[in-house]
């Protein structure tokens, strides 16, 4: 499914089933350097059980044009323009890792038009560390195999596929080395730029949910449980033997708190 917004033509998957804004609507976001693909399990579940679903592809991620941006905010303000190029009013946002920071801002930016969010490997203030930074910046292999590494927990660096065969780490090299190349350093820049995580996460005023991974090395799970503490009323869900890919790693699991809160 494709968009045109503000002069760029965005790409979205629809779980499988044709889009239906009528339907209570569930928006999914990726994180840095990947796309909507991270999401298959989880969209195709809620497309068939009465939701309508929309994996989106940032602009200058996946299959979008444009550039990718590097600010938190302008993300957080380009949601409800998607949302209205699909004909939604309201909607639920799933936001992983830097999408998580774009739906937690623009729950607060937009609550007119944000029913709830729930937020998967995040934190209120995400650094990324120097090395990683520079080696986003000049498109490095490094850069790549730092956040398959770092992203991924022990199951993850043994296998531990959902799928027999398939390996975790391969699938996210392989998966990175197929988005456009300044679209990682982009999403990087903005989640370490971001700095108003802790105030925006006290305005939240509509149901929330934070699922983190206990062996998440990115966003700790320590700092998943202070980001659900700030947000009110906030429910929290913690992946045993999962690190900060939790969608991939144990896709089920992840799909099971998505369930009990939505």
């Amino acid at each position: 499914m494709r968009f045109e917004i503000d002069g760029e033509t965005i790409f979205a998957t629809t779980g499988g089933r044709s889009f239906d804004p009528s339907q209570p609507v569930l928006i999914f976001l990726h994180g840095a350097g990947f796309d909507h693909s991270v999401w298959n399990l989880q969209t195709r579940y809620f497309a068939h059980r009465g939701f309508s679903v929309l994996a989106v592809d940032f602009p200058g991620n996946g299959r979008s044009t444009g550039k990718a941006p590097s600010d938190i905010g302008k993300l957080a303000d380009w949601v409800p323009g998607l949302m209205d190029g699909a004909g939604v009013n309201e909607a639920k946002l799933i936001g992983h890792s830097m999408g998580a920071l774009v739906a937690l801002e623009c729950a607060v930016r937009h609550p007119q038009r944000i029913l709830g969010i729930c937020l998967l490997g995040a934190s209120e203030k995400m650094p990324v560390h120097p090395d990683l930074l520079e080696a986003a910046k000049k498109n490095e292999p490094l850069a790549y195999e730092l956040v398959c590494s770092w992203g991924h927990g022990r199951r993850g660096h043994i296998g531990g596929a959902p799928v027999p065969g398939m390996s975790l780490m391969g699938g996210g090299l392989s998966l990175m080395a197929s988005v456009r190349k300044d679209a990682l350093g982009a999403g990087l820049k903005a989640c370490h730029e971001y700095s108003s995580g802790k105030d925006t996460a006290q305005k939240v005023h509509c149901s929330s949910l934070v699922i983190t991974g206990a062996e998440d090395r990115m966003t700790p799970a320590s700092k998943g449980r202070e980001l659900a503490g700030l947000i009110p009323e906030c429910n929290l869900e913690v992946l045993h033997h999962c690190g900060h890919m939790m969608m991939l790693e144990d896709s089920k699991a992840c799909l099971d708190a998505l369930k009990q809160n939505i």
